[in-house]
């Protein structure tokens, strides 16, 4: 599907604000005043590829050939705005950093790193920790 503009004679679009959708919707920085401009970009609506689960006590894991403290990744299933429910089914144990646990963190990112901005949303996460 492609993004089009369609304007009214004498109407324009600028799309040179910092915080203009020009991203999303396709287009580069410019003001348009044609009838009619089709998208020079790729739209970008979904840019969230993967959703990995980070805990800071363990090692093992790797993400695009770098260590990273994941323990779970995935692909939400659901639309914008929606409960994500999600759940393993095959269980990996990796190694644990450190004899004992006095602080535990855990956050979501996205696959590049970013943590993921969850608008105060409550996210609830159950470890299964063994001893080897």
């Amino acid at each position: 599907m492609k993004t089009v503009l369609t304007l009214m004679n004498g109407y324009r679009v600028d799309f040179g604000p910092p915080n203009s959708m020009r991203h999303v919707l396709g287009f580069n920085t410019a003001v348009y005043t044609t009838n009619y401009q089709e998208l020079e970009n790729m739209v970008n609506i979904v840019n969230i590829n993967s959703i990995l689960v980070n805990i800071n006590i363990i090692t093992g894991s790797y993400v695009n050939g770098r260590m990273q403290p994941v323990i779970y990744s995935f692909f939400s299933n659901v639309s914008t705005g929606y409960k994500i429910v999600e759940k393993p089914l095959h269980l990996k144990y990796l190694p644990v950093t450190l004899d004992t646990v006095a602080n535990l963190r855990t956050y979501i990112t996205d696959k590049d790193g970013n943590l993921l901005n969850l608008c105060g949303e409550v996210v609830t996460i159950r470890l299964d920790i063994r001893q080897k």
